[in-house]
C-alpha cells in the first residue's frame, strides 16, 4: 500500500494513487495490462491512466489486506486498509459508471465497450454492488455485446478499432488481438459475476432466474468445450482464440492455451 500511495517508476511503469485514491498506470508507449499489443513504438490499444480492472483489483487487495490484517490482530493496520477500502469504492463508483452507455468505462476517458469492466463485479470483493442497477447494466451489456458461445469479444461489435478477425502477418494479427477477437479466458469473469450477484441477491424471484442463468451457461460452456476438444481443430485442448467465419467460430493463436483450460474447466467442474 504504502508503495503504491507513493510511486512505482520501475522501467517507466508510471504506478501511482492518485489524489482520488485510483490507480493510475503506466504511459502512452509503457502497457501493464493485458491487453498489451505493440507494434514496435505503436501501442494498438493505450490503456495508461486509471484502467477499470487495476483499480477493481485495487480496491479487492485493500479489503483482502484487511482482512488479514484482522486475522492476525493487527487492528490499526486493519483499520488504514478499511478506511482506504472506502475511500477507493466511493471514488471508483463516482468516476467509473458511464451514465450515457450503462456501463463502466474501460480507462478513465474512454468510453469503448471491453470486458474488463467485469472485474468490477467478480473479485472475493466487488468494487460495485452486485444488487445494485449498475450491475445488472454491466452484466445485460455484457450479454448483449461482448458474450459469445466460446468466450467474451475484447471490444464490441461498431466500437472505434473494432476487428473481429485474427489473420495475416503478424502486424495485422496484433492489430485485432485485442480489438473484438474472442478470449475464452474471460468466461471465468462472467461466470463470477453470475455467481456474486446469486450469492448477494435478496429478492427471490430475481434469484432464481440468475440460479437458472447460470446454471444454462455452465451446461453451454461444457457442451460446446467438450465437442471442441473431441471434434475441434485443437484436438484435445482449446486454444487462446476465436474469431468468427461465415458465422462459424474459428480457433486461433496459440493452438493449447493454459488460462483458456483452467477458466472453461473451472466453469464446468
Amino acid at each position: 500500500m504504502n508503495a503504491y500511495q507513493g510511486k512505482i517508476d520501475i522501467d517507466g511503469n508510471n504506478i501511482y494513487m492518485d489524489e482520488d485514491f485510483l490507480i493510475s498506470s503506466g504511459t502512452d508507449k509503457i502497457q501493464n495490462t493485458w491487453m498489451d499489443a505493440k507494434i514496435g513504438d505503436y501501442v494498438v490499444t493505450p490503456r495508461n491512466g486509471k484502467a477499470v480492472e487495476i483499480n477493481s483489483m485495487w480496491y479487492n487487495a485493500l479489503k483482502i489486506m484487511e482482512e488479514l490484517t484482522t486475522l492476525i490482530s493487527s487492528k490499526e493496520d486493519a483499520k488504514r486498509y478499511g478506511e482506504l477500502a472506502k475511500k477507493v469504492k466511493t471514488s471508483f463508483n463516482a468516476k467509473f459508471y458511464n451514465k450515457k452507455r450503462k456501463c463502466l468505462y474501460d480507462v478513465l476517458g474512454d468510453s469503448r465497450i471491453r470486458p474488463n469492466q467485469l472485474f468490477a463485479l467478480s473479485l472475493s470483493y466487488p468494487v460495485i454492488d452486485p444488487c445494485s442497477d449498475i450491475a445488472k447494466e454491466i452484466l445485460e451489456i455484457t450479454e448483449k455485446k461482448l458474450l459469445t458461445p466460446y468466450g467474451l469479444r475484447t471490444l464490441a461489435k461498431g466500437e472505434k478499432g473494432y476487428r473481429e478477425k485474427y489473420v495475416g502477418d503478424m502486424i495485422n494479427r496484433d492489430m485485432s488481438y485485442h480489438q473484438g477477437v474472442i478470449w475464452p479466458w474471460l468466461l471465468g469473469l462472467y461466470y463470477d459475476t453470475l455467481r456474486n450477484m446469486i450469492k448477494e441477491e435478496k429478492n427471490r424471484n430475481l434469484k432464481k432466474s440468475l440460479e437458472d442463468k447460470l446454471l444454462n451457461f455452465k451446461e453451454n460452456v461444457k457442451e460446446t468445450f467438450m465437442k471442441e476438444m473431441l471434434h475441434g481443430n485443437t484436438v484435445g485442448s482449446i486454444c487462446e482464440l476465436y474469431d468468427i467465419e461465415h458465422n462459424k467460430y474459428m480457433p486461433q493463436g496459440t493452438i493449447a492455451q493454459c488460462w483458456s483450460i483452467a477458466e472453461v474447466f473451472r466453469i464446468i467442474l
